[in-house]
């Protein structure tokens, strides 16, 4: 299978990006060091529920620090800030998936894109400005399940 990776197509006023995840892994310290690359991105977390079952608890861009930091700060509950979220992480494991990109203003459009249809009750995160659509569609390694 190639490398994570994010592809854009432009046709008029409307985008379609292609993202090809990497596969999902356990979050662990050291495996973050050794195999998620220090460039900007996009991640998703993960906790597995005691019917084994993953379930999306956050997704966001990494720029500044880059996908290694950021998924080492997200992962680690003697790290992450946000109450829910490290109560999650003290309790169950974390998995990851990430994908790398250098724009952010491509980042800012597929994090648009993702706020918007898995979270509809929560404002989403802003886009680009630049495109009157907005499609994406994930091509996954690994065993997980995009709905």
């Amino acid at each position: 299978m190639s490398e994570p990776h994010v592809k854009k197509l432009v046709e008029g006023t409307t985008v379609y990006y292609t993202l090809g995840w990497s596969e999902i892994r356990k979050a662990e310290k050291y495996d973050i060091i050794r195999t998620v690359p220090s460039v900007s991105g996009l991640f998703e977390l993960y906790y597995q529920d005691e019917k084994k079952k993953l379930n999306l608890i956050y997704v966001a861009k990494a720029y500044y620090g880059g996908l290694q930091n950021e998924l080492r700060k997200r992962t680690d509950p003697e790290l992450e800030e946000n109450p829910h979220r490290k109560k999650i992480l003290e309790k169950y494991d974390c998995y990851y998936r990430y994908v790398p990109s250098h724009s952010y203003k491509d980042l800012s459009d597929i994090l648009y894109f993702f706020s918007a249809t898995y979270f509809p009750d929560r404002p989403p995160h802003e886009h680009s400005g630049r495109y009157a659509e907005i499609y994406v569609k994930e091509v996954v390694k690994g065993k997980l399940v995009d709905i």
